[in-house]
C-alpha cells in the first residue's frame, strides 16, 4: 500500500464553472493549506446560483458509481466534507460514504446548509432537514449559521438572542452527535456594526466567541470560505479558538479586499488576492472564551 505524505480531504460540494463558491472555494483554500483535495461534485452549474439563468446538471445518479471507484482504488482520507446537498438521496450518499470512509483520527466536517436570515431556502423542506438532522449526527464538527442552528432544533429563530439562549443552542446541537459546534453569522448589535461566531467543544466543555467587523456587503461564498479555512486549521492541528479566529481574520481581509472595487458582488470575495493570508504568521485578535454554565 502506498503511503500519502500530503493529508487528503474529501471535498463533497457542487462546482460553479463562475463565482467563487462551495469547490471553487474549498480547492483553492485547502491547497494553499498544504492539503490534497479529493472533489466528489454533486452537481456543476453554470455560475453560481446568485447569477439569473444558471444552467445546471445534477450528479447525484453518478455519485455511487464514482464512490465505487475510490473504494476499489482504496484510497483513504484524513477529512470528509460536505457542503450543500440538494436532495435526499444526495444526503443518504453522504451518509454511506462517511460510514465506509470513516477510520481513527478522522475529521468529518459537515456544513450543513439549509437557509439563512430567519427563513430556508427554496429547496429545503421540512423534510429535508429532517435528513440533515441525520447527517450532522455523523460529524465530529458542524458549522451552520443561526438559521440553521434554530431549524436543526425546531425552534423558533430569534435575530436577537442572548448569550446564554445562544449556548444552550450549541450544547443541544453537541449532544445530537458533533464534537464541535460552531454557529455563524450572529448579529448581537443594534447598529449591526459586529456580527459574531459562536463554538462550543463538548470534549473540554468550553464555548468560545470571535468578533466580526460588519461590513455592508453581501458576498455568496463566505459560508463555504469560513468552513474551509476552519477545517484546514483543525486539520493542521490549531486549537479551536485559533481556527476561528484564523477564518474570521482571512474572511475580514478578503471582504475588505473585495469591498472597495466596483465589482459585481455576485462573482464572491477576491479569494485569489488574499490566499498568501493562509500561511502568514498568526496573530491572535479577537477569541473570548464564555464563562461555562
Amino acid at each position: 500500500m502506498f503511503q500519502n505524505p500530503i493529508k487528503r480531504i474529501a471535498a463533497i460540494h457542487d462546482l460553479s464553472g463562475f463565482g467563487r463558491v462551495s469547490l471553487t472555494v474549498a480547492i483553492p483554500i485547502l491547497s494553499s493549506m498544504g492539503f490534497q483535495v479529493c472533489p466528489l461534485p454533486t452537481a456543476v452549474l453554470s455560475s453560481n446560483t446568485e447569477m439569473p439563468g444558471f444552467k445546471i446538471v445534477d450528479l447525484t445518479e453518478h455519485m455511487r458509481d464514482f464512490i465505487a471507484h475510490w473504494k476499489s482504488l482504496q484510497i483513504t482520507f484524513d477529512a470528509i466534507y460536505s457542503g450543500f446537498l440538494g436532495s435526499h438521496l444526495q444526503i443518504e450518499i453522504v451518509k454511506d460514504f462517511i460510514d465506509h470512509f470513516r477510520k481513527p483520527q478522522q475529521l468529518v466536517v459537515v456544513d450543513p446548509v439549509l437557509g439563512d436570515e430567519g427563513k430556508l431556502y427554496d429547496s429545503m423542506t421540512p423534510d429535508m432537514v429532517s435528513e440533515m438532522k441525520t447527517l450532522i449526527s455523523r460529524a465530529d464538527v458542524i458549522t451552520p449559521n443561526l438559521t440553521e442552528a434554530c431549524a436543526l432544533l425546531d425552534i423558533k429563530y430569534s435575530e436577537k438572542m442572548n448569550e446564554t439562549e445562544l449556548k444552550k443552542i450549541i450544547k443541544a446541537l453537541s449532544e445530537q452527535g458533533p464534537k464541535i459546534v460552531i454557529i455563524t453569522n450572529v448579529n448581537k448589535s443594534d447598529r449591526k456594526k459586529q456580527t459574531f461566531v459562536y463554538a462550543y467543544n463538548r470534549l473540554d466543555r468550553r464555548y468560545w466567541k470571535v468578533q466580526c467587523d460588519y461590513i455592508p456587503a453581501h458576498y455568496p461564498g463566505t459560508g463555504d470560505t469560513f468552513t474551509s479555512v476552519v477545517t484546514g486549521c483543525l486539520l493542521q492541528g490549531d486549537s479551536l479558538p485559533v481556527a476561528l479566529d484564523r477564518a474570521v481574520q482571512f474572511i475580514s481581509t478578503a471582504v475588505r479586499a473585495t469591498y472597495g472595487h466596483n465589482h459585481d458582488p455576485r462573482a464572491g470575495i477576491f479569494l485569489e488576492k488574499v490566499l498568501p493570508n493562509l500561511n502568514a504568521p498568526f496573530r491572535p485578535s479577537s477569541f473570548e472564551l464564555l464563562d461555562q454554565e
